[in-house]
């Protein structure tokens, strides 16, 4: 059978990867490949997560906890967030947030994802309040919970250093920190889509503090809005050295932007968003970059609808996400399957590809194998 040719500059890089983590400037130029390199591009770097982390794909059983749609930042690509006379706006009570809780665990759940606006007035204590209610009712669920700019704002709030912030989450029963916020990690593009978000600079010091404090976490990256491929890279190039200094990511997790509903879109009108292709070599490349540092590479397929999440699976990537149980920061926005899957829908995506699903926890230290005799499929 006849084989498509190959630049030899592509087929150098793609041999180098084999052995040594992606430069940045090769990183750039693979980003930018066309036509049928990019099925080298692909098929390299699912070779090499074959050789990390095999052939099992994870996912969790978890439930989004959205708090409050009530935020102080309005970022430009957001459409879930609220002025407080908004009337849609909301905030749960206690008894509300357990109730979503208890429905979860009812249903399985090992894990609580805790997001929400940045009010105004939140200080530690608060998020600290809500880990304890969470805890004292379900010990023995992990609470992956506040982003960083969430945790910066409230610490400023009580007048506390992150350290201190931190110390206080953990004790309250916070396990790890959704490395959420971090958007694009370059400020010339973070002025444009969320000014008054946490700089790169904080950002990352945010996510380094909770590292040190021993709360592990994702890194995440949203993409195909204002920012170039070039910044895509340079973003990857920031977590990945960060993760060499703490080694406290536990995935990695791109996050393609949806634009029907976001405010930068609806004001401006332009054609924004990634194109499928683009998704793909995101997650090869970081693939190539991260290796073995960043072991774990999440596909979101409430961002990406079952179907193309099920494709990028052969793109490098390892887990399928959560269950999530609602997502109201997705739903606002669009999500295109919705904001709810069951063991069923992720145990089928991954047995089409021929990969074993699996069950994991938060932190990707228990992993609990899955009886598919007893599910209908």
């Amino acid at each position: 059978m006849k084989s498509f040719d190959i630049s030899t500059k592509t087929k150098n890089i793609l041999g180098n990867a084999w052995d040594e983590p992606l430069s940045v400037e090769d990183a750039n130029y693979l980003m930018n490949l066309k036509g049928h390199e990019v099925f080298y591009l692909l098929g390299t770097a699912d070779s090499l997560r074959h050789e990390i982390v095999g052939d099992k794909v994870s996912f969790i059983n978890n439930c989004n906890i959205n708090f409050t749609n009530v935020c102080k930042i309005r970022c430009g690509f957001c459409a879930f967030g609220k002025d407080r006379d908004d009337p849609e706006a909301y905030i749960l009570d206690d008894d509300k947030i357990l109730a979503k809780a208890q429905n979860a665990v009812d249903n399985g759940a090992r894990e609580f994802c805790v997001m929400g606006g940045v009010l105004p007035e939140a200080d530690i204590d608060y998020y600290a309040h809500l880990c304890k209610l969470l805890k004292g009712e379900f010990p023995n669920v992990m609470i992956h919970g506040f982003s960083p700019t969430m945790v910066f704002d409230a610490c400023k709030v009580s007048e506390m250093s992150l350290d201190e912030g931190f110390k206080v989450l953990k004790k309250a029963g916070l396990d790890s920190l959704p490395g959420t916020a971090a958007e694009i990690l370059t400020d010339r593009s973070r002025k444009i889509i969320c000014p008054k978000k946490v700089t790169t600079k904080e950002w990352v010091e945010v996510v380094e503090s909770a590292h040190k404090q021993g709360l592990v976490g994702s890194a995440t990256m949203m993409y195909g809005h204002v920012e170039t491929v070039a910044e895509r890279v340079e973003t990857l190039d920031i977590l990945r050295k960060v993760q060499e200094k703490t080694h406290g990511f536990t995935e990695f997790i791109p996050m393609t932007f949806m634009q029907q509903y976001s405010p930068i879109f609806l004001e401006q009108h332009k054609n924004l968003g990634a194109t499928g292709i683009e998704d793909l070599k995101l997650y090869a490349v970081a693939r190539l970059m991260f290796r073995d540092l960043i072991p774990n590479i999440q596909v979101s397929w409430v961002k990406m609808g079952f179907r193309f999440a099920q494709v990028s699976l052969l793109a490098g990537a390892n887990d399928l996400g959560g269950t999530l149980g609602g997502d109201e920061l997705s739903e606002a926005s669009g999500a295109p399957d919705g904001v709810d899957a069951s063991i069923v829908d992720l145990v089928k995506l991954i047995n089409a590809l021929g990969r074993t699903p699996i069950e994991r926890n938060t932190k990707y230290t228990e992993f609990f194998e899955i009886n598919q005799n007893k599910l209908d499929i």
